[in-house]
């Protein structure tokens, strides 16, 4: 994956070029190339992919540099120009117009951690791949972040349906982000130039929810003075998402489940027959097969409805995403100017202990209850509110599920990599007499592929795993640094 992205660096300082390209050449990323402000345009040509850009101090340098790269467009077709990963350093957000805003692919803090840029850069792999048809593609999976196994068999299922015509029955608790898959189905489909039309059928009384979906025409009931188109009306020919169709009446299923087997349907009070060029997709948080022994869903829309089952795993099921979503989550509100916090090691720890009943939409609000009461500080474990404050001996604590071995270590190494960084940025100084830089990165690599040999064993598959990288690429640095092993792979 790394080597089919070209990479330039872009920054005012030539030493934080080198840095950031050495950290890249660590992740396998070898089609790098570095620069300064001034002569950034010049580089901006194809096949380059990606622009990872050290902010500057001031903003000027830094809004040409992206009316260029909005000017360097090198496909009409898909209005293709290199996509931008934004590293900032400053306490306060940019302040960049919302076009430039929107150019930005990802925004990180700097200095940047490794977690953070590899998902960024396997995010950008993505986009590029999808953005090989012939229309233009928005961000893949946009929303939906997070390395663990459970988020990653979902992005798999996505890829395998999205750009089919099958019916797709999301389920999940609620808060998991069930209408964000949706939308990412419909973006990644090819129906994605086209409408998404959401529909929450919890939320509409029945007796109105006909009218909502199907339309109705003027004087078809009190109240209906002018004729209306309804959801699948605005949807053809793209999505028409119905939400917690669980709580949909059995009336209405009977109607709906017609229009599913037909792809016809009527206004209310018309005999005029419209055809429906939509694709259904449809969430809920309810146990369907309980529903239908309780007679309060119809077996046969089950069926309609069930073709591609994904299932989206509640918050606690992943825990090792936390770290990620936390760093997500502060920077949508830092490029929405809403305030900026950070989290330490044993405020993240705390939250791996809760058991999240409301999920990634629970995650959300404790971050922005943070940023508003410690704007742009530094949260700690006896920071967080009550309930998320506990520890094993703590009567409201609750076990953890059990996740396996490699889930923990995940987050341990995240919690440990976010503690190290905080204690080099504290205490570290460059010495007097300069350093050896590479020098110093191939000490630290050396050190962590010796750690994760004595932790896996010195099973070199297991080692390769815990570093997130290739097992021969490990096995290429192991006789680079001539470190040995207690087995064989």
């Amino acid at each position: 994956m790394a080597e089919s992205l070209s990479i330039l660096v872009v920054s005012q300082s030539a030493a934080q070029c080198e840095l950031l390209s050495d950290i890249l050449g660590f992740i396998d990323y070898s089609n790098v190339a570095q620069t300064d402000f001034e002569h950034a345009k010049e580089q901006l040509v194809p096949p380059l992919d990606v622009v990872i850009v050290a902010a500057t101090d001031g903003d000027d340098p830094l809004e040409r540099l992206l009316q260029d790269v909005k000017k360097q467009t090198w496909d009409d077709e898909l209005s293709r120009h290199a996509l931008i990963i934004l590293l900032n350093d400053r306490q306060q957000p940019l302040n960049l117009e919302k076009s430039d805003s929107d150019l930005v692919f990802a925004s990180l803090s700097y200095p940047v951690k490794y977690p953070q840029l590899s998902d960024a850069l396997d995010r950008a792999h993505m986009y590029r791949e999808s953005s090989g048809s012939s229309r233009s593609v928005p961000l893949p999976f946009r929303g939906m972040v997070g390395s663990s196994p459970a988020i990653l068999k979902v992005k798999k299922l996505m890829e395998q349906v999205a750009d089919s015509e099958a019916t797709v029955l999301i389920l999940g608790e609620s808060g998991t982000g069930k209408e964000v898959v949706a939308q990412n189905l419909h973006n990644l489909s090819n129906r994605g130039d086209k409408n998404f039309v959401p529909v929450n059928c919890g939320a509409i009384p029945s007796e109105l929810l006909e009218s909502e979906l199907f339309g109705h025409e003027r004087g078809a009931f009190t109240g209906a003075i002018s004729a209306r188109q309804g959801r699948f009306e605005l949807a053809e020919g793209g999505t028409l998402f119905l939400d917690e169709i669980g709580d949909m009446s059995l009336s209405m299923q009977v109607k709906l489940l017609r229009v599913l087997q037909e792809r016809t349907f009527e206004r209310v009070g018309s005999n005029k027959t419209i055809h429906a060029n939509v694709r259904i997709l449809a969430a809920t948080h309810r146990e369907l097969e309980d529903n239908i022994r309780d007679g309060k869903f119809r077996e046969d829309l089950f069926y309609r409805l069930n073709v591609f089952p994904i299932e989206v795993p509640p918050l606690r099921d992943r825990l090792e995403d936390i770290p990620l979503l936390i760093n997500e989550l502060i920077a949508r509100l830092e490029q929405q100017k809403r305030g900026s916090v950070r989290f330490t090691p044993a405020a993240i720890m705390s939250l791996c202990q809760y058991r999240w009943p409301g999920n990634v939409r629970e995650l959300a609000n404790l971050v922005e209850r943070m940023v508003i009461i410690y704007p742009y500080g530094v949260v700690d474990g006896d920071d967080l509110p009550d309930k998320f404050r506990i520890s094993k001996g703590d009567e409201r604590y609750v076990e953890p599920p059990r996740f396996d071995e490699g889930v923990t270590e995940n987050v341990m190494a995240e919690l440990a990599a976010f503690d190290a960084e905080n204690r080099r940025n504290e205490a570290d100084t460059l010495p007097e007499g300069g350093v050896d830089l590479k020098e110093h990165l191939a000490d630290i690599e050396s050190a962590l592929i010796q750690q994760a040999l004595e932790r896996s064993h010195g099973v070199v598959a297991h080692s390769a795993k815990l570093l997130k990288m290739r097992r021969t690429t490990l096995v290429e640095k192991m006789r680079k640094y001539a470190i040995q092993r207690d087995e064989a792979p």
